[in-house]
């Protein structure tokens, strides 16, 4: 009779997670390919523990073309002081490596998209296989969990810390009260357009405090993005009780997503042409970019209109859209602390 429990995982880590001290290693997938047979996607790891504590998983390049994240967690893996930390910090600061290496949303082995895999299978494709390891073997461990996105190379976001309206009111509590701490310019009651297959809905569907940010894009990382998440990541850390010291904590502006209308897709192909800036207040109808036919000069451009009052919180990048991408993201301001 065939066995119905999961297979091990292919990943064998370099780090021991109950070992105290600072060590860098990385998680070994093996990957048989034209050029290497017996080869491995090295996807690199950083572990720091002292004394006793909460455990908190820093996570960044899910995708891989998004890079405020591991910008900011390889300085902090970097400069972390294991004397200041009472409890464990483990740091992934490139989910996605293969991805990430290719400066791409999605793995250039499978064309796997990491943040639609989860939770993952053991005997699946290369992204499968990394979005398994994290399911069983490293979201366990934590008590909070990081992760970091932003607009990658097609959106270009105001920078906010998010977490989800979640069934479960009292973990709800504590998601918001560790994207109050992480304190990013904005604050965003975050709604998905689709939440199958992400790492979010996995941490929390166990119970866990799950804390996401969108800090720019673009396709690059600026000084103030990057400052934004370090930051923030030593904020959740203190916040957390697993960090010495006191917050750092600026005004947030808060923020909602209270419905899909939020949204608003491309119809047509063409260049756009915001006529409204990232953090603009915008009302309900108003005119908040044109898409120009590129075909012939003389053509009247589609005018795409705010579906709500808001800000706009998000605008498509660069310059040229298609039929079906996301072209803005109006969200309403709630409070301001």
């Amino acid at each position: 009779m065939l066995s119905t429990a999961p297979r091990p995982s292919p990943i064998t880590p370099s780090v021991d997670f109950d070992a105290k001290g600072v060590q860098h290693g990385h998680l070994r997938l093996p990957y048989s390919r034209d050029d290497s047979a017996w080869g491995s996607v090295m996807i690199p790891i950083c572990i720091i523990a002292n004394g006793e504590g909460p455990t908190a998983l820093l996570t960044g390049a899910n995708h891989g073309d998004e890079y405020e994240g591991p910008a900011a967690l390889f300085e902090l893996a970097h400069t972390l002081d294991p004397g200041e930390v009472s409890g464990r910090i483990i740091i992934v600061p490139a989910l996605n490596y293969p991805a990430f290496r290719a400066g791409t949303r999605t793995s250039p082995i499978d064309r796997g998209n990491l943040n639609r895999s989860f939770p993952g299978r053991p005997d699946g494709t290369v992204t499968e296989k990394i979005a398994d390891y994290v399911t069983r073997h490293l979201i366990p461990l934590a008590d909070i969990v990081l992760d970091f996105h932003s607009g990658g190379r097609t959106l270009d976001f105001l920078p906010y810390a998010a977490a989800h309206e979640l069934p479960d009111k009292a973990q709800e509590t504590r998601c918001f009260e560790a994207v109050a701490a992480f304190a990013a310019p904005y604050s965003m009651k975050m709604l998905e357009i689709d939440a199958v297959g992400m790492l979010d809905t996995t941490v929390e569907e166990l119970g866990k405090v799950f804390v996401t940010t969108e800090l720019g894009g673009a396709g690059t990382a600026s000084a103030r993005s990057i400052d934004i998440a370090r930051k923030g990541s030593l904020n959740l850390l203190r916040h957390a009780g697993i960090l010495a010291g006191s917050l750092d904590v600026q005004p947030s502006r808060w923020l909602d997503m209270p419905s899909s209308d939020c949204f608003t897709f491309a119809e047509d192909d063409g260049l756009v042409a915001f006529v409204r800036d990232l953090g603009d207040a915008v009302t309900a109808g108003e005119i908040i970019a044109r898409v120009y036919p590129v075909g012939k000069t003389g053509l009247a451009p589609v005018d795409y209109r705010a579906s709500m009052h808001g800000v706009l919180a998000a605008r498509h990048v660069p310059g040229l859209i298609k039929a079906g991408d996301c072209l803005s993201v109006i969200a309403t301001v709630t409070e301001n602390t």
